[in-house]
């Protein structure tokens, strides 16, 4: 499953994985017990021109992982951006959280980002276990952990590399896309049909 840049025209589907997570899920991810509410200010708030949101989509066109990368406002820490991560619970254990960091670790190389910074709580295990295995230090405060990974410089090969997932991203969804719509066409016929059958066969039939 490709890893797939997000637009606004994306919102529906974001919004519906992250209020499918679970109350234990949503407070790994957000830090708090976030309510629906806020979950959808938080999607109505996402800037797509200035960050990088990308995602994971199963065959159906359920998007089932999504990672935000959010790029600083501050002129003082313009090569800087944090890391956020959410995994629908039945794609665990698929390497789905450490292939979103790897693709946002190659897209801010190629934007010009320096370091890496994700704000986790100490108890999210899954996410302080991906920032160590990538070289990040953790730096731990009680409750709460923040990890710091420095990038090298984009390379030509880091940048081919990243336009060679995009395009291919972009056709795996389409072709998902062509495959969902073909779907739902052969349920309306099969559903026409199957009405046709029962009106022939009906014993009120003139």
């Amino acid at each position: 499953m490709p890893i797939r840049s997000l637009s606004p025209r994306h919102k529906p589907r974001i919004l519906k994985h992250l209020l499918s997570l679970a109350p234990e899920d949503r407070y790994l991810r957000f830090g708090y017990p976030a309510t629906d509410e806020q979950i959808e200010r938080y999607v109505l708030g996402l800037n797509f021109d200035r960050d990088e949101i990308f995602g994971v989509f199963n065959r159906r066109l359920d998007l089932v992982a999504m990672a935000h990368l959010a790029f600083s406002v501050d002129p003082q820490w313009a090569t800087c951006a944090e890391f956020g991560v959410s995994v629908a619970s039945h794609q665990r254990g698929k390497g789905l959280g450490v292939r979103l960091f790897n693709h946002a670790v190659m897209q801010a190389r190629n934007q010009g980002v320096s370091m890496i910074f994700i704000h986790a709580l100490s108890e999210n295990v899954a996410m302080l276990k991906i920032a160590r295995h990538a070289g990040a230090r953790v730096q731990r405060d009680g409750s709460e952990s923040e990890a710091y990974l420095s990038l090298p410089e984009a390379t030509l090969d880091s940048q081919l590399s990243g336009l060679m997932q995009e395009q291919m991203a972009e056709l795996d969804y389409q072709l998902k896309n062509q495959a969902h719509q073909f779907r739902e066409w052969l349920a309306t016929v099969q559903e026409i049909r199957q009405g046709v059958r029962q009106a022939r066969h009906s014993p009120n039939k003139p």
